[in-house]
């Protein structure tokens, strides 16, 4: 039996197809051309897909990236929202001052209450409004013998000074302040001149 098996799997291998007439070698032209043009379809819709998903995700990222802008702006316009009012106050804080500096120190006893009892108002209004600048973040900037940043600090005058070394603020005509490390006002300074 084993010969024969082997005579009938060599005839399987060796048969071949049957010749196609005419009419069936068109069919086979035309299934190839449409196969060949279905293929071409393929490899352009798979370029296509490859495109639109570039740019699904660039637009992605786009929208991420203007999401990101927009949440710190936000929390920009939260923080120094206030600094035209901060300005505004800085204003009433620097007469605050000048008041309480304008008051001759021997006048305030208990011999005259009323100007006592005005410059302890005063002290205590200054002391408070303070305060609030300090709890929203506005700070103070008094670099008295400090180097002279041009960032924080607007130079009046320049003056020799022994002792100290060029570029060093030496006097302090108005003090400057920061909303959340933001110059609002700069300190307007005097600064040593060098030699």
């Amino acid at each position: 039996m084993s010969a024969s098996v082997t005579t009938e799997e060599t005839n399987q291998k060796n048969v071949q197809p049957p010749p196609l007439s005419g009419e069936e070698s068109e069919t086979v032209k035309k299934l190839t051309l449409e196969i060949d043009k279905l293929n071409k379809e393929l490899e352009e819709w798979a370029q296509k897909e490859k495109i639109l998903q570039d740019k699904y995700k660039r637009a992605l990222a786009d929208s991420e990236n203007l999401r990101n802008r927009l949440t710190k702006q936000i929390e920009d316009a939260k923080l120094f929202g206030i600094q035209a009012f901060c300005k505004d106050l800085l204003e009433v804080a620097d007469i605050l001052s000048k008041a309480t500096e304008s008051v001759p120190k021997e006048e305030v006893q208990e011999s005259n209450p009323h100007l006592k009892s005005l410059y302890e108002g005063l002290t205590m209004t200054e002391a408070q409004l303070q305060n609030v600048f300090k709890r929203h973040g506005l700070v103070p900037v008094n670099p008295l013998n400090e180097k002279f940043d041009p960032n924080l600090h607007e130079a009046l005058f320049q003056q020799e000074v022994q002792g100290k070394q060029p570029g060093t603020v030496v006097v302090v005509s108005k003090v400057g302040y920061k909303l959340h490390e933001r110059v609002v006002r700069p300190a307007l300074v005097g600064v040593a001149k060098g030699p």
